[in-house]
């Protein structure tokens, strides 16, 4: 049995889905990246809805090629600059870090994600980081619709219904309408939790793909890529 699991950032923590041979089989909600990972020893892959590769310079083209294919909805996507910029302590100062080795400054939105990009980059390090890839749900929702962009936003009723029925009808997963306490998560954070799982179970038969393909690699050797 193949059992991976698919993790995204929520307000509280991190929502995680748990698909063994294709299907769902859990969902759970932590406040901690790091306190999932010991309890998923059986998943060979997780897929975490985060940036985890950084460069020392320029802009990541996993992230303009990801943008590049979702079309409408390109904007779900946030370009990640060098690692040296997340490494400072406010917004100020990393944007004009930004601005040095990029030649852009740096959006408030993107600073945003600074705590759980770095929890999620810490837990690499670990003795399961092996297992983790970075994945990122509208990417993964294209690919499940056959290389069309979803046409509704994923906070809309229109865009959950069309993503929880995509799910079930083209990748077999079926989430159930009680998820205990993941259930108190936003509905939109649950499906893109499900739809990093597929993607990781494709990773872990061997049928993922890259953007770009191949990865570019950061400093220690480690690929820079969206997963899907």
């Amino acid at each position: 049995m193949t059992t991976v699991l698919g993790v995204d950032a929520c307000p509280a923590g991190w929502v995680a889905v748990e698909l063994r041979d294709g299907r769902f089989a859990a969902a759970q909600h932590v406040t901690a990246l790091r306190s999932l990972l010991p309890g998923a020893a059986g998943a060979v892959v997780v897929a975490v809805d985060m940036p985890l590769g950084l460069l020392d310079s320029g802009w990541r083209r996993a992230d303009t090629e990801a943008a590049g294919v979702l079309g409408p909805l390109r904007s779900s996507v946030f370009r990640v600059p060098p690692r040296a910029v997340w490494q400072e302590e406010c917004y100020e100062v990393a944007s004009r870090r930004c601005r040095e080795l990029t030649g852009a400054g740096l959006s408030r939105q993107s600073w945003g994600l600074v705590a759980k990009l770095r929890e999620a980059g810490a837990c690499l390090t670990e003795p399961e980081g092996g297992r983790l890839f970075e994945a990122h749900a509208e990417v993964s929702f294209w690919a499940l619709a056959g290389g069309t962009p979803l046409l509704h936003r994923k906070k809309s009723w229109a865009g959950q219904a069309a993503r929880r029925s995509l799910l079930a009808e083209a990748a077999g997963i079926v989430l159930p309408d009680d998820l205990g306490d993941a259930g108190r998560v936003p509905p939109d954070d649950v499906l893109d939790a499900a739809a990093v799982a597929w993607t990781a179970y494709r990773i872990a038969r061997g049928r993922a793909r890259s953007l770009p393909d191949p990865p570019q690699h950061d400093r220690d050797g480690r690929p820079v890529a969206i997963w899907y």
